[in-house]
């Protein structure tokens, strides 16, 4: 019988390393297929998520010497702008799509910060030893780890004793119409895939105390959360329409189940509810972000 449970252990055991495994291939190709977009966009969203990452650059109360981690980078930010606030230190910053990396790269040498650099890895593995580095930061990244509890251990590892971490992740749905606004009328369309059990999801880490409960099971004190709100101006339909099917890995996935019909159906109420939360005039929609902060 003892035999039988260990066997059975091991079994669950391989399905969860291969579901992990699936989920890490899904996003790394799903960026790197989208690297285009981000990086045609790139202004537009840094100036969109800048909020959250002076939040973060803020919390992490940096020192001119302070080696940085910066995990999910994507394009560079926030770690392009630590590097300038550490000219005596470092900052790496980590993601797993290249294509995206190759961006950040190109903005580091542009702006020539020759103390940043970045490396192809896994949250869920890094390759560093521990306490590494002084602060970590993540911004919009924790709800695409395949395994978040993982993560939180890892990134506990590699920090030093005292060392900050702070991280941001999107609010809960209500309030990021942003997002909610497209998504709602696809669904209504096309009903969406049933998620596999941790798979990652916009809105994954919203859940009241989710993210202060992997902190503090990976060895975090001093737990703190700040809600960040404020509206994206879009400028137009057309061009909110135009950034979201070139950046929304989501959207495009499931507008490719639809025929052209289908389409412009979505895209027309997709445009009368967009207009109807800017009866002003305006194309700005709403966001809100949680911030968290913790102690090593």
């Amino acid at each position: 019988m003892y035999k039988d449970v260990v066997n059975e252990l091991q079994i669950i055991y391989m399905r969860m390393e291969a579901l992990v495994e699936r989920i890490r291939e899904q996003q790394k190709m799903a960026w790197n297929n989208f690297s285009p977009g981000w990086r045609k966009w790139d202004d537009f969203t840094m100036n969109f998520l800048r909020p959250m990452g002076d939040a973060i650059v803020k919390n992490l109360q940096l020192k001119d010497t302070d080696r940085v981690l910066d995990v999910a980078t994507g394009t560079g930010e926030p770690g392009l702008t630590i590097a300038r606030l550490v000219p005596n230190g470092r900052v790496i910053g980590i993601d797993l799509a290249e294509e995206m990396l190759a961006i950040a790269e190109e903005h580091a040498s542009l702006k020539g910060l020759r103390n940043y650099e970045t490396l192809n890895a896994d949250v869920c593995e890094l390759p560093f030893d521990e306490t590494t580095f002084d602060a970590i930061c993540c911004r919009m990244g924790f709800m695409f780890f395949p395994d978040m509890q993982l993560a939180a251990s890892e990134l506990y590892r590699v920090l030093k004793p005292g060392g900050r971490l702070s991280t941001a992740v999107w609010d809960e749905a209500q309030h990021n119409n942003w997002v909610t606004t497209i998504m709602s009328v696809i669904h209504k369309h096309i009903p969406p895939p049933i998620s596999e059990p941790g798979a990652p999801g916009m809105f994954r880490c919203a859940e009241p105390g989710l993210m202060a409960n992997f902190l503090e099971r990976a060895g975090f004190k001093d737990i703190g959360t700040e809600q960040i709100k404020g509206k994206v101006d879009y400028q137009s339909f057309d061009r909110y329409w135009e950034i979201m099917l070139d950046i929304g890995a989501p959207i495009v996935a499931a507008l490719s189940n639809a025929d052209e019909s289908t389409i412009t159906k979505i895209r027309s109420e997709v445009a009368e509810l967009f207009r109807s939360r800017n009866q002003d005039g305006e194309s700005a929609l709403d966001y809100a972000a949680l911030v968290f902060t913790a102690v090593k």
